[in-house]
């Protein structure tokens, strides 16, 4: 039966409607009510749209690198509780052979609408700037081995995070772009001129921002300022309270605005899991107090962040406006994939795809393609 959600604060590309009412017949937003339509009142809460994220290796104890297709689902439905409606599962960096495997488990997940495609994080990064990746199997992008990932996707990679100074790693931005594939920077020891000859090239994601890359300087600014400054560039930011202090995230969302903005997880298998040891790829992660490092080093090895914590975050701690929240969780991640025409927002035609949270921003209901994934249990 249709569903009328109606008394929410709804959040609009046009703006906030008070008491505003989205209709949802089948999968699909619909723009008017068919007789016979159940009335859901949702009054006192927000009606947003789901989340889209660009970059996110796991969660619920299953690790997008490795896990079963039955361990990923499992991953999926967890991020899916927390508000993630649209995801693309990011690989980290491993050998080719195991990275044409996982590829070619993803995309069939890709292939039945369980995620929006692949996401490559290495193994084409600086050793400078490594992070949580294995330095033993770091190596220079290579175009020929570039093609090999984007071949084993299935036409469903959508997006590849490289160090764009190494040697190849110019050439491979624009084999990228051919391919239709989105070139990130990342895990870079770049210079500020070196950044910009590789938006030139084809770069427009800045993978998470400031995270793995020289810290901005007033005489060497690095890829910081380029990434910022360039229209072309859409910034990924994990806002857990970890990666980023609050100053560094407002400077960047204040000056990239939130059309430029990709809130992001960066999740781990440890998301919705608990603290714990964990494996992120070959390297040993503990997590203690939601917070992941590795064992030896102690470098940070992605988040146990999910987007309804980013979101609540960055409108009670941040004093982000909602609207622009909204959009840099929803509609600019949709957009950057090519994918605003079904998902990003709440319009008529779009998937029923949406999130339900009481006044003080805390998640209690989820639906994707017209279904409860998390049932508010209203009347």
């Amino acid at each position: 039966m249709a569903k009328i959600l109606t008394g929410a604060r709804v959040v609009l590309p046009t703006g906030v409607v008070p008491d505003g009412q989205v209709i949802v017949d089948g999968t699909r937003i619909a723009g008017a009510a068919p007789a016979h339509a159940e009335v859901v009142d949702v009054s006192g809460h927000w009606l947003v749209p789901g989340f889209v994220d660009l970059h996110n290796h796991g969660g619920g104890g299953a690790s997008f690198s490795s896990g079963t297709a039955g361990e990923i689902l499992h991953g999926i439905r967890t991020h899916r509780e927390h508000g993630t409606t649209t995801l693309v599962a990011s690989t980290v960096t491993d050998e080719t052979d195991l990275l044409v495997k996982q590829a070619g488990l993803l995309s069939e997940l890709a292939e039945q609408g369980d995620i929006a495609g692949i996401h490559f994080e290495g193994p084409f990064i600086s050793p400078c700037r490594k992070g949580a990746h294995s330095e033993e199997l770091l190596r220079d992008p290579d175009p020929a081995e570039m093609r090999t990932l984007i071949d084993a996707a299935r036409g469903k990679a959508r997006m590849v995070t490289l160090a764009t100074e190494l040697p190849g790693g110019i050439d491979s931005v624009r084999l990228l772009v051919e391919h239709g594939v989105i070139a990130a920077v990342g895990h870079t020891d770049a210079t500020y001129e070196q950044t910009v000859e590789a938006i030139d090239a084809g770069v427009t994601v800045a993978t998470h921002l400031f995270n793995a890359m020289p810290a901005l300087g007033h005489r060497a600014p690095g890829p910081v300022a380029a990434l910022l400054q360039d229209e072309r560039v859409t910034i990924e930011l994990i806002n857990d309270g970890t990666h980023l202090h609050p100053a560094a995230l407002e400077l960047a969302f204040r000056h990239a605005g939130a059309g430029r903005v990709a809130f992001i997880t960066d999740a781990m298998d440890a998301a919705g899991a608990g603290d714990g040891r964990y494996l992120l790829g070959p390297l040993e992660v503990e997590v203690s107090e939601g917070v992941a490092r590795l064992v030896h080093g102690g470098s940070i090895a992605g988040s146990t962040l999910t987007l309804d914590r980013a979101f609540k975050r960055a409108v009670t701690i941040d004093r982000l406006p909602v609207q622009d929240v909204v959009t840099a969780l929803s509609a600019t991640p949709a957009r950057l994939l090519g994918i605003d025409d079904t998902v990003g927002s709440l319009e008529p035609g779009k998937h029923a795809d949406l999130v339900l949270l009481d006044e003080n921003f805390d998640l209690k209901g989820v639906m994707r393609r017209g279904a409860w994934v998390v049932d508010p249990q209203l009347g």
